[in-house]
C-alpha cells in the first residue's frame, strides 16, 4: 500500500509527515533520515490506527508527494509548515476519520502514562521531564493549539481526568466542525500537529521508561 508523504525542510531538520495519518511524522537531519525514521515508526503507529478502527498497511511504501519550506518551528523540533491542500474542504467522513486518529493518540498516551513510573530516565546531562510534567507540557501545548482553532481554554491539571477529558472533547468538536478560517489552523494540519505532539511524547515515555528499567 502506498502512503503519501510530504517533506518539510528546515535549515537543520527535515520532517517526513504522512498526509492522511495524523501523528505519523518523524524527523531527521536530512530527507533520507526523516523518511527512514517515519518508516521505522510505522509499527508503533499501527496500534493507534487500529484503535481508531482503521486498517494500517503492514509494509507501507512511502511516496513523497510534496515538499515544503520549513521554518523556525521546524528547526526547533516540530512540524510547522502548512500545505495549501490542508485548506481544502473536509467531508463529514474525512473529519470523523481525523478525529478518530487524534482520539486514539490521546488514548495511547493515557494508557502509556498509566503504566509508566513517575521518574523517567534523565538525559546525558540530567535533563528531561518526569511523567507528570510531560503530561502537563502536552496539555499546555494543546491549549495553544485550541487557540489556533478559535477556542479558549484555561489552565488544566493534567491529573484531573474529568477536566482533561472535557477539554479534549472541545478539541474533537472543533476538529469535526470548525470553520477553516484564514486566521485559524486548517483542521487537517491541526489534527496532524496535535496527534504528532501527543505520540511524540507518548513514545518518549516508553523509551525513557524502558531505558530506566
Amino acid at each position: 500500500m502506498t502512503v503519501a508523504v510530504y517533506l518539510e525542510t528546515g535549515a537543520k531538520r527535515v520532517f517526513a509527515c504522512a498526509v492522511d495519518w495524523p501523528g505519523w511524522a518523524r524527523s531527521g537531519r536530512d530527507a533520507a533520515a526523516a523518511i527512514e525514521a517515519l518508516h521505522a515508526a510505522g509499527p508503533r503507529y499501527a496500534p493507534v490506527a487500529a484503535a481508531a478502527g482503521l486498517r494500517f498497511p503492514a509494509d507501507p511504501e512511502l511516496e513523497v508527494v510534496g515538499r515544503l519550506r520549513g521554518n523556525a518551528t521546524t528547526d526547533f523540533g516540530a512540524p510547522g509548515a502548512i500545505r495549501k491542500a490542508d485548506a481544502d474542504p473536509l467531508t463529514g467522513a474525512q473529519a470523523k476519520r481525523l478525529v478518530a486518529l487524534v482520539e486514539a493518540s490521546w488514548a495511547a498516551l493515557d494508557r502509556i502514562a498509566a503504566k509508566a513510573p513517575e521518574a523517567l530516565r534523565k538525559g546525558p546531562r540530567g535533563g528531561g521531564r518526569d511523567r507528570t510534567k510531560v503530561l502537563a507540557h502536552v496539555l499546555e501545548a494543546e491549549r495553544e493549539y485550541a487557540r489556533r482553532l478559535g477556542l479558549r481554554a484555561g489552565a488544566i491539571d493534567p491529573l484531573d481526568r474529568a477536566a482533561v477529558t472535557a477539554f479534549r472533547r472541545t478539541l474533537s468538536t472543533a476538529l469535526l466542525s470548525a470553520s477553516d478560517e484564514p486566521a485559524h489552523w486548517p483542521r487537517r494540519f491541526a489534527a496532524r500537529r496535535i496527534a504528532w505532539h501527543v505520540l511524540d511524547h507518548a513514545w518518549e515515555i516508553v523509551d525513557r521508561t524502558a531505558a530506566s528499567a
